[in-house]
């Protein structure tokens, strides 16, 4: 009885909290679809008349091009940090040498630099390899900035696999690699789903590298965009709200999309040892 009363609880509480997460959501989408005068006399209240042409005026007038620079950008930034971040992190879980420790206390080093304090030195170096107002820029600057935190994550899950499965699969004539992809990376699909949503969400909304590397309009991302794009639209800001619902939307497929890998890789580490 106290199980299942502790368990009505519990519901209770996940629902309300699912509903504070999803009020704001729907205002903001339902405020998308007014005047700006309802928007200020009456906030709260549904649409008089359902203007759809805000979201169509606001994909017209430039973010539907940030939108699409900020998916090329994010999801090439992620792949890339995902996936040098599984290479990296395997020898510094389950191999043996004698570099190991310092490679590892590079890592860590790496959670602690802020991006802020290398700016300056990282704008010198685009200038001099010639990427500057460039996308390459940014996917590679991004990338590098989410490795350590992925690779750490990453690392720690790989301990946690039973390092039988490595002596079997070398008694059986494996090579390092194919124990890599054959064994450690199908056991990994959670925590790797899990720092890519992390990933993905982190570039998503950067704003300092791509407001200081990116110069031209056409090449910059939904953070810069939603800011000129209040600029040009002091006087709309339902135009604006329309825009910020059109640019969250890749965040809500991707964690769609991944949510059930998500969740695993959250839990894996309450079922370990």
């Amino acid at each position: 009885m106290a199980t299942k009363i502790s368990h009505i609880i519990a519901y209770i509480i996940l629902i309300l909290l699912a509903i504070i997460i999803l009020i704001p959501l729907a205002w903001m989408l339902i405020t998308g679809f007014k005047t700006n005068q309802e928007m200020f006399l009456s906030p709260f209240a549904l649409p008089q008349e359902w203007h759809y042409e805000n979201y169509i005026n606001a994909w017209n007038q430039g973010i539907g091009t940030y939108l699409k620079n900020s998916v090329i950008i994010t999801v090439l930034a992620t792949a890339l940090s995902t996936f040098v971040s599984c290479l990296a992190a395997y020898p510094l879980a389950r191999l043996n040498f004698r570099s190991k420790k310092i490679w590892v206390y590079l890592v860590l080093g790496g959670l602690m630099l802020a991006p802020q304090s290398s700016v300056i030195s990282l704008f010198r170096m685009v200038k001099m390899a010639g990427l500057y107002d460039t996308q390459t820029a940014l996917v590679l600057i991004d990338a590098a900035f989410r490795i350590p935190f992925a690779t750490f994550l990453i690392m720690t899950f790989y301990r946690s696999i039973s390092y039988s499965l490595d002596e079997s699969a070398y008694i059986d004539g494996a090579s390092t690699w194919q124990i890599f992809t054959g064994i450690i990376v199908p056991l990994s699909k959670p925590i790797i789903a899990s720092c890519a949503i992390v990933s993905f969400r982190a570039v998503w909304n950067e704003l300092m590298f791509a407001n200081i590397m990116l110069q031209t309009t056409s090449k910059k991302t939904v953070p810069i965009g939603l800011m000129n794009f209040q600029g040009m639209t002091t006087t709309n800001w339902t135009l604006v709200v329309a825009s910020m619902v059109i640019a969250s939307l890749p965040l809500v497929i991707a964690f769609l999309l991944l949510q059930k890998q998500f969740v695993r890789g959250l839990t894996a580490g309450s079922v370990k040892g």
